[in-house]
């Protein structure tokens, strides 16, 4: 086999289920300056709560060897998450090497934005394509309640004007509605970022980890909001991007931009799922609902070899079977004892 039919058979590594890898997020931190009831709810990560050491996080050069090697195996697109990814020291200079890497097509990042405008230029000179900024309320009490009892919606806004200006687009605001709480302001974000460009997406409250006290009566349904929403301005439905896309679209007839669902719960879409997600002390998850992952960052540091790495990589994988949320009913009934790993460790 020559080495162009090797990267070729890379290319197509696949799990059990077909699922092509192509996607990678990268957790750079496990802190954040929020306390989102839905990720990290100020009871359990209080002011005495453990965090990460320096140390126990992945290094710079360490989370760019393994971003190589993922690459060597079909990853495409990398996004960083958090935690708020924003609160790494220099974290310009991860993007630049990570930017860098032959074959990465997409280099993205989610933060809560209340930072984002200190470091939007900064992140654009290095690199990065594209900002998410998670936002979910414009309402400042609702703002507040959801962000664990934190301020910032001037910052955050301030931040998705400074990422528009430095051409960090298409700007998407992620929104994680839940009933009785803020699925009432849904509207008047929609008015505020209609004909900007910026793109506002409606995230099904989901059950991720297991401290955010998740019920299923608190989640509206996708199909509830598009209705909604259909009743102030008319919507028609657009075609995925690319496959595997997880938000289903669809454009203002008026020209005023579009919309998008991320329904996780109604409408699962493990069947095409392509991502792996790689936490920030380097345990490789294969799914957000993940109990267990496989650990590399010992075997960074004793000194594994790229074949090595990539022959356990390549081997997590083909054995990834994950479809959780396809199985959400029957999981949760027998979920007893079980530990999933928390949204603020791997991202959402």
């Amino acid at each position: 086999m020559t080495a162009r039919d090797s990267v070729h058979a890379e290319l197509r590594l696949r799990d059990q289920r077909g699922r092509v890898l192509h996607d990678l997020r990268i957790s750079v931190m496990d802190r954040c300056n929020f306390r989102c009831p839905y990720c990290m709810p100020r009871e359990t990560f209080h002011d005495g709560y453990r965090f990460l050491g320096s140390h126990e996080r992945l290094s710079f050069d360490e989370i760019v060897r393994l971003a190589r090697l993922m690459v060597r195996l079909g990853v495409r697109k990398l996004r960083l998450t958090g935690g708020e990814p924003l609160l790494r020291p220099n974290l310009t200079d991860l993007i630049g090497d990570l930017t860098a890497i032959d074959g990465v097509e997409d280099v993205a990042l989610t933060t809560n934005g209340t930072l984002l405008a200190k470091h939007a230029f900064e992140l654009r000179a290095a690199g990065l394509h594209r900002v998410t900024v998670s936002l979910d309320s414009l309402d400042p009490e609702v703002f507040q309640r959801m962000s664990g009892g934190f301020g910032g919606l001037e910052e955050a806004l301030g931040g998705i004007e400074q990422a528009r200006r430095a051409g960090l687009g298409p700007i998407k605001v992620n929104v994680v509605v839940q009933r009785g709480l803020n699925d009432h302001t849904v509207v008047q974000l929609l008015e505020r970022f209609r004909g900007t460009g910026v793109i506002v997406r409606f995230i099904e409250y989901m059950d991720v980890g297991n401290r955010n006290h998740w019920r299923s009566d608190a989640v509206v349904h996708s199909s509830e909001l598009l209705a909604r929403i259909a009743r102030h301005w008319p919507l028609e439905p657009l075609q995925p991007s690319y496959r595997g896309e997880v938000a289903e679209r669809y454009a203002f007839t008026d020209g005023g931009g579009e919309v998008g669902f991320i329904s996780s719960i109604t409408q699962p879409f493990c069947g095409d799922c392509s991502r792996a997600r790689l936490s920030s002390d380097g345990v490789l998850y294969t799914c957000l609902f993940a109990t267990h992952g496989v650990a590399l960052r010992d075997k960074l540091r004793s000194g594994a070899s790229d074949d090595s790495l990539l022959d356990l990589l390549r081997a997590t994988w083909r054995a990834r079977s994950d479809n959780y949320s396809e199985q959400r009913r029957t999981r949760l009934a027998d979920a007893a004892g079980e530990r999933k790993v928390e949204m603020f460790y791997i991202g959402g």
